[in-house]
């Protein structure tokens, strides 16, 4: 085969790193853990703003998949959504806070996977993709906003990373 189809594989499957820190976040955000840290540890019915690009659900991945967009830019932006939602949790968190400590560790586990896409340019993904990273990005309030509560977005996190990294993990 030639050199640069191979390389183009190579990118659709997940790397053994992207693997192994999936796993790792998989277990930090067991049902239990996101029940204590991310609901019970907050008052009651509470929630964090986040534009409208910022919630990605299964939903949304078999839109994109449907729309032909590569596997690896679906993770791309996982990554870029998943992360982002962990940063708008902690932006509400004190640092004496009980959830403070958990959501500093699932941050470090993002920025081990960060290293990981660093190597990704928004030209190797779809255009889509890339203008959907380029919104989670833009701190512009100019965008559509929603309530969230602190759960749900990493119920989300969770569900569309099992979608993303089961058959390739």
């Amino acid at each position: 085969a030639h050199p640069g189809v191979v390389a183009v594989l190579g990118l659709e499957a997940a790397a053994p790193g992207e693997c192994e820190l999936s796993r790792l976040l998989q277990d930090k955000l067991q049902y239990e853990m996101r029940l204590r840290y991310l609901k019970h540890y907050f008052p009651i019915d509470y929630t964090v703003q986040v534009q409208y690009e910022e919630v990605l659900r299964p939903a949304n991945i078999t839109r994109l998949r449907n729309g032909t967009v590569s596997e690896l830019a679906l993770r791309y932006l996982w990554f870029h959504v998943s992360s982002q939602a962990v940063l708008r949790i902690r932006e509400v968190l004190p640092e004496k806070h009980p959830s403070w400590r958990y959501t500093q560790e699932l941050a470090w586990l993002f920025d081990a996977l960060g290293e990981e896409y660093s190597k990704y340019q928004q030209t190797d993904v779809e255009e889509v993709v890339a203008e959907l990273v380029k919104v989670v990005h833009s701190a512009g309030a100019e965008g559509r906003r929603k309530a969230v509560r602190p759960k749900a977005l990493l119920d989300n996190c969770l569900k569309v990373m099992r979608m993303l990294f089961g058959a390739h993990c």
